[in-house]
């Protein structure tokens, strides 16, 4: 290929799915602009991830879209429950409280975030995301395939891409490379990054559907909706059970069906007519009133795969691409972004010359431990189900016993009661899917980007339950807490995480710590690296109105809390220090690796 068959930028970003196209926005946030290609012709036409967690909005709050989500999102009353039904219109086995609907829970998720949890479909995310990048100056360009790559130089990456449309094969030249190119990622291929990989869990399906089920929900809502048959002993392969789930209120559905758990079917097994699937669907509506289009169906692995590493000299890898698994506790699109979220901001810096290369380092050090914690949870989700399947004796193949099992449900006596109890806490069991705030908000970074030499002592405990139970803390490495602050003539609340973010560090500090105020001013024009301070506390510049600062900050007034922009805690001191100046640039030279 001759010269002018290269097409040269300094960012190019492979994939627009959740992870690709949160990324060119973030980095956009930053001033930063690039070449944007994905093999499809345009953004999702399938709803696939969903759930929007208090971690994932955070980070689009940060560059002002989360109105934008919300204003196309399901809210979160839409998501009260998740139920287990012989149909969508028929009898119930059990319901649960979910995504922070609990009331005995429900304290701790408005503890934990300014945001709250949504439904919103990758269907309309992408296009809020795409069309942000667009109008940032990054150029999108579809239907174009990422087909190898080239590293002539350490600071040069050749990218060998065909446009499907021409199909004309060209190369783009740019000085980083982001794969964002999904669970058959080529650039993970192309890098060699080995995988960790553990047995899947079969294949599913899904089949979406057009279907007004409002009359059905009235007295029943929620998102997800677990659909079964007990006592159905020659169901299709591919159709054992159903999560239906909530696409659009109440007028879209997705029907995930699952084969039945031992079952290793092949891709062809999962095959049906278009008239099968309707049947299938139908009959777990249970509502012959109820008419339904069938949209679109597609077959998927159950998987358990992580990345050893996430990135290769200046080639970075994130999203699907490094971390696969099934959606269980909504962490799939949410976690995409936090990839991107914590990367955006390393790459600026070191672009701008406000951080050394070693910066990038950190990226995979402190993402590819949270890639590991998800896909495990994920998975261990959807293995939790298992119990309550075992306890109705839907794993049973001997009708016979099956049928013994169903009646003893109806039983008055000690047998009944026994079965009754073990399903009620069958059903417990899945609610660490539900209600897995820990497993959203825990994260905890160790990285020569977070600065421990200061601390006195190891990290707090993790929590017992360390899935349901959000760890709130300043430790170094983990997210900075929520409190809501006001002035002293109250107006409009800000979070501490509005405080944070924005491209920027931010330290905060109390009555007593001008000094540290002082020192942010000072090394902000020393470094050219931004620092606000902002003081909490009686008469300061916010007042820490419900006192839940002071009970969560962990160091004494005069003390300060260090955080990066992707608003996690790189450092504290307990109290000031004589040479507040002089302290703080070591801290920041050290983090940003000047």
């Amino acid at each position: 290929m001759a010269d002018e068959d290269v097409v040269k930028t300094d960012l190019l970003i492979v994939g627009a799915g959740p992870a690709g196209a949160s990324l060119a926005c973030f980095l956009a946030a930053h001033g930063r602009k690039g070449i944007l290609i994905a093999a499809a012709p345009g953004t999702a036409e399938t709803p696939r991830a969903h759930i929007t967690n208090m971690a994932g909005l955070e980070c689009l709050r940060d560059i002002g879209l989360e109105q934008d989500c919300l204003d196309v999102a399901t809210p979160s009353h839409n998501m009260a429950h998740t139920r287990w039904c012989r149909s969508m219109a028929g009898e119930e086995f059990a319901r649960v409280y979910s995504w922070g609907h609990d009331p005995k829970y429900k304290g701790d998720y408005e503890a934990a975030s300014p945001c709250n949890h949504v439904d919103l479909p990758q269907t309309l995310l992408e296009p809020i995301l795409t069309k942000r990048a667009i109008h940032k100056g990054w150029t999108i360009r579809f239907n174009t395939r990422f087909l190898r790559l080239s590293r002539p130089s350490p600071d040069v990456v050749i990218s060998e891409v065909l446009d499907e449309v021409t199909q004309k094969t060209y190369r783009i030249q740019s000085r980083y490379l982001f794969g964002c190119d999904g669970a058959r990622s080529q650039v993970v291929r192309e890098l060699g990054i080995p995988l960790i990989k553990k047995p899947g869990q079969g294949l599913a399906l899904n089949v979406l559907v057009r279907a007004d089920m409002s009359h059905l929900i009235e007295n029943r809502i929620g998102n997800l909706h677990w659909v079964l048959r007990p006592e159905e002993m020659n169901a299709p392969p591919w159709g054992w059970a159903a999560v239906v789930r909530m696409v659009r209120p109440w007028n879209e559905w997705m029907f995930i069906f699952l084969a039945a758990p031992g079952h290793d079917l092949k891709a062809e097994d999962m095959d049906a007519s278009h008239d099968e699937y309707l049947a299938r669907v139908k009959e777990l509506i249970g509502d012959d009133s109820v008419k339904v289009e069938l949209l679109h169906a597609s077959k998927w692995w159950i998987n358990e795969v992580v990345a050893e590493y996430y990135s290769d000299g200046n080639v970075f890898c994130l999203g699907d691409a490094t971390h696969r698994h099934p959606p269980f506790n909504g962490l799939g699109s949410n976690t995409c972004i936090q990839d991107a979220f914590n990367l955006a901001w390393k790459i600026d810096y070191v672009m701008s010359g406000k951080a050394g290369p070693e910066l990038l380092e950190s990226f995979s050090k402190e993402r590819q431990p949270v890639g590991v914690d998800v896909i495990t949870r994920a998975n261990q989700g959807l293995r939790d189900h298992i119990h309550w399947q075992q306890t109705l004796g839907m794993l049973e193949p001997d009708e016979t016993k099956r049928l013994q099992i169903l009646a003893e449900f109806d039983d008055p006596g000690e047998k009944g009661r026994r079965r009754r109890q073990a399903f009620q806490e069958a059903i417990w069991a899945t609610t660490t899917e539900f209600h897995g705030l820990g497993i959203e908000m825990n994260q905890r970074y160790v990285s020569d980007a977070v600065f421990f030499s200061d601390e006195a002592g190891p990290p707090p405990t993790p929590p017992e339950d360390r899935v349901r139970t959000h760890q709130i803390t300043t430790y170094p490495g983990r997210r900075l807490p929520h409190v809501w602050l006001n002035t002293r003539s109250p107006g409009k609340r800000v979070s501490t995480i509005d405080l944070a973010g924005h491209g920027r560090f931010c330290l905060l500090t109390g009555p007593g710590g001008q000094a540290w105020k002082d020192a942010a001013r000072a090394v902000s024009e020393a470094l050219e690296v931004e620092i606000v301070g902002y003081s909490i506390g009686w008469k300061q510049d916010y007042e820490d109105v419900y006192f839940d600062w002071a009970r969560k900050r962990e160091v004494d007034e005069d003390g300060c809390v260090l955080v990066r922009p992707d608003r996690f805690v790189v450092w504290r001191s307990q109290s000031t220090v004589a040479n507040a100046q002089r302290k703080l640039e070591e801290v920041m030279r050290s983090v940003l690796a000047l």
